[in-house]
């Protein structure tokens, strides 16, 4: 007998389970119907006609919303998501990238990075020189979270640039002292296709033309602004229930012989990576999926490869041991009843395997 078949022996017919909101979460009602009101009244924002004017009002005020809700007094450049702000914020020169950054910011960034230690934290003391320095607030495979103060703190000492990839952050923690900050719509509630730009001082980058003040090119997607203005003003009340599902899930897991990533850090309620001792992610990712329950892998997936998570492998953590980690992440309608399922299927993969 399969894994599986023990599995699905356990949980027939019932409803799916997501837990891949660090992936993508679902736009919220708030957002999906402030969207669909401004596509009832859509042109084109730089259009001179009475009509682009309107649509221009309603783009400016969707900026300035989104700035309220996340108490930014600086410049708000709209951007197709977190990594088009990303290249936007790092082109000038070639930055210094933590070890543990997204892919998004490795691809842009300059070869040097600073490393971090067994749990996650980045060496502060390895900040030096100058130039453009590059850390995610909250990483998005283990959701640890960063000591941004300290960090803003050895940038400015170095007379640097501090860019801050605020990601899977922005909304649920306060935004750190950075001059350029990267975030994006569809990780909070809001819509896909939408992100921004914070910046300090317009002065840190070159204009090249087109749209926002000529930092980018295109056609401004006023609905989807307006979407992520409304998803950021929801708010996120739910956050202290994620905090005790969270506990919950951990418990279980480990109770079940299960390892939590970065235990003994500070990380962000909704993302927790966890390793199941002798079965590979792959493995847990079908035998999850196959429940009816949506997590993610802890590495990433190229050309149909599973790879060895580099977040991981800066943290000290060895390429089996590392891919034998999956990452489970909350929302807003995550509750008790689905962590439940969620550790009793983790248990019984877990021991099949050991039967196996």
């Amino acid at each position: 007998m399969t894994i599986f078949a023990t599995v699905m022996e356990t949980m027939p017919n019932q409803p799916r389970i997501y837990l891949d909101h660090a992936a993508t979460t679902p736009v919220i009602p708030a957002a999906l119907q402030a969207m669909a009101d401004a596509m009832l009244r859509w042109a084109n924002p730089s259009s001179p006609h009475q009509e682009g004017r309107a649509a221009r009002f309603a783009l400016e005020d969707a900026r300035r919303r989104i700035a309220a809700a996340l108490n930014w007094d600086g410049e708000v450049i709209l951007t197709s998501g977190a990594s088009e702000a990303i290249a936007l914020g790092l082109r000038e020169t070639e930055a210094v990238a933590s070890s543990v950054e997204h892919d998004a910011v490795l691809a842009v960034a300059g070869p040097k990075r600073v490393p971090v230690v067994d749990n996650g934290y980045v060496d502060i003391s390895a900040i030096t020189g100058n130039g453009r320095f590059a850390v995610q607030s909250v990483n998005n495979e283990t959701g640890v979270i960063q000591p941004m103060a300290d960090i803003t703190a050895a940038v400015r000492k170095v007379d640097g640039i501090f860019f801050a990839d605020c990601s899977q952050s922005a909304g649920k923690l306060p935004l750190p002292d950075a001059d350029l900050i990267s975030i994006s719509a569809h990780k909070l509630g809001g819509p896909p296709g939408m992100g921004a730009l914070l910046v300090r001082n317009l002065g840190l980058l070159s204009p090249t033309g087109g749209q926002e003040q000529g930092y980018r090119r295109g056609t401004e997607n006023l609905p989807a602004a307006i979407g992520f203005a409304a998803a950021l003003e929801a708010g996120f009340a739910w956050m202290e229930t994620a905090v005790r599902l969270r506990k919950m899930l951990e418990h279980g897991i480990v109770a079940a012989g299960g390892e939590v990533v970065a235990a003994s850090s500070n990380r962000l309620a909704t993302i927790g990576s966890y390793r199941m001792a002798g079965v590979a992610a792959s493995g847990q990712l079908i035998n999850f999926d196959m429940a009816g329950i949506a997590v993610s892998a802890g590495s990433a997936c190229s050309s149909g490869t599973l790879k060895a998570s580099h977040v991981l492998g800066a943290m000290g953590w060895d390429d089996k041991s590392a891919s034998e980690v999956i990452r489970i992440s909350f929302g807003a309608d995550t509750n008790a009843s689905e962590i439940e399922r969620v550790i009793d299927v983790w248990s019984s993969i877990a021991g099949r395997s050991k039967i196996a």
